[in-house]
């Protein structure tokens, strides 16, 4: 009994046909990169080098993306119209998605770029096509590995990625309010003080003023005396400088009588 359901089991999984089992494991980029991963998506190295030997040309490589505990169970599509759709990902727990010519894929690497998986904004439960490409519906963890698909079904495909997490958005409710209530302490204590020191700053200018009335001497706006310039007195003169000579007797005039 064991053994036909072994040889079921590797029928579903394409073993039986000659699917080739390479070692290559899909990952994130190891290197710095922006939105690696992201609430709804992740990205993927490109499977570079992998496929040459094992699929033509013109061969479709898949993308199957699965929920971690739902990995063991993924059965491969015996051809193009028998993918697992991206609206059933729910229900089935996988899909499959970013079909890509192997030609993509050939040595040497044609492109730096990385796949993206959850992308397609636009696709949905709802709408879009069987293999798009919509963003994931929870943190996961997922899994995922590649296929290459030919017309007489699957030709090769590479072992099961590591469990991808995504980024968990926290609710409103979970964040903890107590950083607001300490910044906001802290500010009115800082209006606080502020208002204090300004007080105390009038207070102080106020005593210095008063200070200043009672001592007009120290004053800053007591009026300072004002010294006119040294003018020395006239000198007296002698007796009759300066007097104009008398005018000249006339010759008819008497002479002054003296008496």
């Amino acid at each position: 009994m064991e053994l036909p359901r072994v040889l079921l089991a590797l029928a579903g999984t394409g073993a039986a046909a000659g699917l080739a089992l390479l070692p290559y494991v899909p990952r994130v980029p190891r290197q710095a990169l922006a939105g690696k991963v992201t609430a709804t998506t992740f990205a993927l190295d490109k499977p570079f080098c992998v496929f040459d030997g094992y699929a033509d040309a013109t061969d479709g490589v898949w993308l199957a993306v699965a929920f971690a505990n739902a990995s063991a169970t993924f059965r491969n599509p015996a051809s193009a119209a028998d993918i697992p759709p991206y609206q059933r990902l729910r229900a089935a727990l996988s899909y499959m998605t970013l079909e890509t010519p192997a030609a993509a894929y050939t040595c040497p690497e044609q492109s730096a770029a990385v796949l993206r998986v959850g992308s397609d904004t636009t696709c949905s439960a709802e709408r879009g096509p069987a293999s798009c490409n919509g963003p994931l519906p929870s943190p996961g963890p997922y899994r995922v590995k590649f296929l290459a698909l030919g017309s007489r079904g699957p030709k090769a495909e590479t072992r099961w990625s590591e469990p991808i997490i995504l980024r968990q958005a926290r609710s409103p409710g979970t964040l903890d309010p107590s950083p607001t209530r300490r910044g906001s302490a802290a500010l009115i204590i800082a209006s606080i003080l502020a208002c204090l020191g300004a007080a105390l700053a009038l207070g102080l200018l106020g005593a210095v003023r008063a200070q200043l009335c009672q001592d007009p001497a120290i004053s800053f706006f007591a009026r300072s005396s004002y010294q006119t310039h040294h003018i020395p007195p006239a000198l007296s003169r002698p007796p009759g400088e300066g007097r104009s000579p008398p005018a000249p007797a006339s010759p008819g005039a008497a002479a002054p009588s003296s008496c």
